[in-house]
């Protein structure tokens, strides 16, 4: 404790004069001020405030929706802060939201997460975190890497992964229950999107996967996501994505993310990292959308590494995590309050959150270290001049010991005495209705992007034509039967083989498919079943045309009937392949893996086929059974020279 106590005094004695009027620069700007308690008001921006630190009563009506909010003083006034101001970032004009969304409130109480051999040290990677959010409001999860802040998040949704273990209680409304389908969505860091639909058609397909009743119903719903998330500029805006040279902006394509949860208007939305890969721009233009969505009352949680000082001002409580510890949880201003009290005040023209995360972050120890040479010769690196460790067991050890758990326990106290209203389950789409739209859906993106089936198709030609042209002109004699069973061979294994080319389009599908039954939205045998179908049609046109010109060119019997069987017979062959490659796919986690297995495969069955040596030749305990049995290729092949040569006769000696 004299070792914290000596570097604090030490940080205390460098800061003030680093924040001194004199050292001050006169149009610098500080950061947005928000008087607490004040969730849901404008915020406002003043020169040196002082206020009353405030608590907020939360009272839940009996046989009501809606949960009061009322700010009361609690504890003395909080200490003057001189500084400028900056402009605030006015609010959408005009932006009147047609419906309210009735939000919850969530509490998560001793939380603690463990996960085997997740960290070095020790597996607990949450450590007894307490907090609560409050419908209408925008509760942070702040921290540096690694420090808990997704796994807390996943926690309070229920969506740990199933080799992690959480103790500790979660109540939603006052009852310790978990969170029912439709009541919440969850936004993951990193979703994909399908870039050949519109902004407008990608949610109306996730409210048609998501929403029981009829189609003309859901439209309503999918204007309201639109206009909730202020993409109504880009609703017929395709996506983008590699196959197109234009696309969304990341902003843009991180809103279309949220939205697809919005469809099913949930009272409560967890995001992971709203702000990932955005510039300050954009970053900004999230965090107001998301208030404005805030404001209807939905609750709020999320994540976020750091934020600029615009950004910071919007949020209402922050919860601070480093290495699994709470360093505080509270209102945004009460944060800075502590570090302040712990003796880090945040300097005049530091954002707070770089602030907070310069104290915090372990990583910077080793900076500091490399750069001490140059350190020594230009001044401090850092406004933090004591190691971390030490700064965040002061942290720790101020919050713990400060009004501010008080608080927090007594609002968790008063949010879960009394139950609120229960939230119900929301209705699904039926298996049939979701087969049919993942079908559709599947049938619009492979028709519009080149990729999938259109670039398999014009491979399959060039195949055929350089089959057909290798085996031309081979007569009807007894002696072209070897030749033409060569041909027939070559044909049906080499397109199989080709069709392992639409393995990487495959995989991005079971991306979208991985998407959307995390949260529910679909499962593995809807997926199987729509994509299936979804390929008839374009297998079909590949096998039709593939072998119109392999049976011409060889010079098959002359017969339509003949001719429809062969095409039946190839796309059936090259349905089942297809089947074979969504299957393996599926069960893959990576592209090279996924090939090489059906290279495999393929190969395999080749050997079984027949062709080089007849079934009946074959050793009996692998190759015989099952392996002949199991391969497409040795009925394909023997029901297509049986369609050539059944009931054809040669005479003897030609």
């Amino acid at each position: 404790m004299e070792e914290i106590q000596s570097q604090s005094d030490n940080y205390r004695s460098s800061s003030s004069s680093a924040s001194s009027p004199t050292s001050r620069v006169p149009s610098s700007n500080f950061f947005y001020l928000r008087k607490p308690g004040s969730l849901r008001q404008p915020i406002s921006f003043e020169d040196s405030p002082e206020w009353e630190d405030t608590d907020i009563d939360v009272r839940v009506e009996e046989g009501g929706d809606s949960i009061n909010v009322a700010a009361t003083p609690v504890s003395p006034s909080l200490s003057k802060l001189n500084s400028g101001s900056l402009p605030s970032p006015p609010l959408p004009e005009n932006a009147v939201v047609a419906r309210k969304i009735a939000g919850a409130s969530v509490v998560w109480k001793d939380l603690t997460v463990t996960i085997k051999n997740k960290r070095k040290y020790s597996d607990k990677v949450v450590k007894s975190s307490s907090g609560y959010a409050l419908p209408g409001t925008m509760t942070v999860i702040m921290g540096p890497a690694k420090s808990g802040k997704s796994t807390l998040l996943r926690a309070i949704a229920g969506r740990l992964h199933h080799s992690a273990k959480m103790y500790g209680e979660v109540f939603v409304n006052g009852t310790k229950s978990h969170l029912p389908y439709g009541s919440y969505g969850f936004v993951e860091r990193e979703t994909t999107l399908i870039g050949s639909l519109t902004v407008r058609e990608y949610l109306y397909y996730a409210a048609l996967l998501q929403l029981p009743g009829f189609f003309c119903q859901k439209k309503g719903v999918v204007e309201d996501a639109i206009h909730a998330m202020s993409l109504s500029d880009y609703a017929n805006k395709l996506i983008g994505g590699p196959c197109y040279m234009k696309g969304l902006p990341n902003g843009e394509r991180r809103r279309v993310r949220i939205a697809r949860e919005l469809v099913m208007r949930p009272h409560i939305l967890f995001i992971d990292e709203p702000l990932y890969h955005l510039d300050s721009v954009s970053a900004l233009l999230m965090m107001v959308t998301l208030k404005k969505l805030a404001s209807t009352g939905c609750t709020l949680i999320f994540t976020i590494c750091q934020s600029s000082t615009e950004v910071f001002g919007l949020f209402d409580q922050i919860c601070l995590l480093s290495n699994g510890n709470t360093l505080f949880f509270g209102e945004t201003l009460a944060c800075l309050q502590h570090f302040s009290n712990a003796g880090f005040p945040c300097p005049i023209m530091q954002s707070p959150s770089d602030h907070f995360l310069r104290a915090i972050n372990t990583d910077f120890d080793r900076i500091i270290a490399m750069c001490k040479n140059w350190q020594d010769d230009h001044g401090d690196f850092s406004s933090v001049n004591m190691d971390t460790a030490v700064a965040i067991r002061t942290l720790e050890a101020t919050y713990k010991s400060s009004a501010d758990v008080v608080a927090v326990e007594t609002m968790i106290l008063k949010l879960t005495e009394k139950e609120g209203p229960y939230l119900k389950s929301k209705g699904k789409a039926s298996s049939a209705t979701r087969i049919a739209v993942l079908t559709w859906r599947s049938l619009l993106i492979i028709s519009r992007e080149w990729k999938y089936y259109w670039l398999r198709l014009i491979l399959c030609m060039l195949l055929t034509l350089c089959i057909g042209t290798v085996f031309s002109g081979l007569g009807h004699s007894l002696s072209s039967v070897v030749t033409r069973v060569a041909a027939i061979f070559t044909f049906i294994s080499f397109t199989s083989l080709l069709g392992i080319a639409g393995v990487p389009s495959l995989r991005r599908e079971i991306k979208i498919y991985a998407s959307e039954e995390s949260n529910k939205h679909s499962g593995a045998l809807v997926f199987l079943l729509g994509q299936l179908l979804s390929s008839i049609p374009f297998l079909f046109l590949i096998s039709i045309s593939s072998s119109l010109v392999f049976y011409f060119l060889i010079g098959l019997r002359d017969e339509f009937s003949l001719l429809m069987y062969f095409v039946l017979n190839f796309f059936i062959c090259l349905l089942v392949n297809e089947g074979l490659m969504l299957l393996i796919t599926a069960l893959w986690q990576h592209v090279f893996s996924s090939v090489l297995t059906l290279v495999l495969i393929n190969v395999v069955m080749m050997l079984s086929a027949g062709y080089f040596r007849i079934r009946n030749a074959l050793p009996g305990p692998v190759w015989t059974y099952p392996i002949s049995y199991i391969a497409f290729h040795t009925y394909s092949i023997q029901g297509l020279l049986e369609n050539e040569y059944l009931g054809t006769s040669f005479a003897v000696g030609k």
